[in-house]
């Protein structure tokens, strides 16, 4: 598509308005209008193409800036993202995130094209455990309810009595009626599970697979220490899938929605995000004048998505970048995230 130099002049201001603010960039670029005018041309035809398809673009945190503040229409956590995937009325779908994500996507908008950037962008902890691994952990604790962390395939989810996020986890976990909770597939999201319930005075055994997340589980208590004494009064942010150490050293725990609600609302003089860069990259759009200190990490899979990527995939979609789901066991995933809903409070 060519565009008038009006139009890329436009455009590039228009993405200036946001990008010029992001400092924490994962190819380490400084966004001035130059940078912006070099993609405008790319943003103006995305965003073009979701017009003549009747596309949305659901953006994660943690991509790269450019995506969601130059094409997304919606950007946010998993269970914000989930619920714009339950109410899209689009005809197409592309979430630039991970592959799991995009399956949920297709679970709760069965009637959509669902659209994933690179087939290639996996998750570790949704990679550790397969369908297979869950029924024989259900062989094994048959009274115990089966819970998935959201960063899960829809095989897994399909398996499982209930889905959740790391904004709705300890509330549901605590809200079930069994004692013996089965959780799949992160084991350090299970240790916080069982220090938070101890702290509500909640009495479950929670039994958990063995999955990591390859950026939280990276972080440690020393890089903690190491910058309070450099920083005073730093607030130290970490997500639940950081080991418990990390999270009982942390100022505030909670999912990336939850971290950003907090850091928009605290005063503080510099804060530490023990999470994925692209969170970082958010709140210096979004609250400019706050001070973050390095320490987060890239997720290489969220990474493989690009601008580039998202335009070939709308103009026309390769097989592999079509997310496609057995209907019996889309609908066993469905009634899984669906009983997430009903148990998730208004509020959170």
């Amino acid at each position: 598509m060519n565009f008038t130099d009006v139009a890329i002049e436009a455009e590039a201001e228009r993405l200036l308005g946001s990008l010029m603010h992001v400092e924490c960039d994962p190819k380490g670029r400084k966004w001035n209008l130059e940078t912006c005018r070099e993609i405008a041309p790319l943003t103006l035809e995305i965003n073009q193409l979701k017009q003549e398809k009747n596309a949305v673009i659901l953006t994660h945190s943690y991509v790269e800036p450019e995506i969601v503040y130059g094409v997304g229409d919606f950007k946010g956590d998993s269970y914000f993202l989930s619920l714009k995937a339950k109410e899209a009325q689009a005809d197409v779908i592309l979430f630039a995130g991970v592959v799991f994500m995009a399956e949920t996507a297709k679970i709760l908008s069965p009637q959509a094209t669902v659209i994933v950037p690179d087939r290639g962008s996996g998750c570790s902890l949704a990679d550790s455990i397969t369908g297979a691994d869950v029924k024989r952990m259900k062989s094994l604790y048959p009274d115990a309810a089966v819970v998935c962390y959201i960063n899960s395939t829809a095989e897994v989810k399909a398996e499982c009595d209930v889905c959740v996020t790391s904004g709705n986890v300890y509330d549901i976990v605590a809200a079930l009626p069994q004692q013996r909770i089965v959780f799949v597939p992160d084991r350090l999201m299970a240790d916080n599970i069982r220090h938070e319930l101890r702290q509500r005075g909640v009495n479950k055994e929670i039994i958990s697979s063995d999955g990591t997340c390859m950026v939280h589980e990276e972080f440690d208590v020393a890089q903690i220490k190491q910058a309070r004494a450099r920083f005073p009064g730093l607030k130290v942010v970490s997500h639940p899938e950081c080991t418990e150490e990390v999270a009982q050293a942390s100022d505030f725990v909670g999912s990336t929605g939850a971290m950003m609600k907090y850091v928009k609302a605290t005063q503080a003089p510099y804060f530490l995000m023990l999470t994925e860069c692209g969170l970082v990259g958010r709140l210096e759009v979004e609250d400019p004048e706050k001070n973050f200190i390095g320490g987060c990490r890239l997720c290489p899979y969220m990474k493989l998505n690009s601008l580039e990527k998202i335009r070939d995939a709308l103009r026309a979609p390769r097989p592999e970048q079509i997310v496609t789901l057995d209907e019996n066991l889309r609908q066993r995933a469905a009634r899984c995230i669906d009983r997430m809903f009903e148990l998730t409070p208004a509020a959170t």
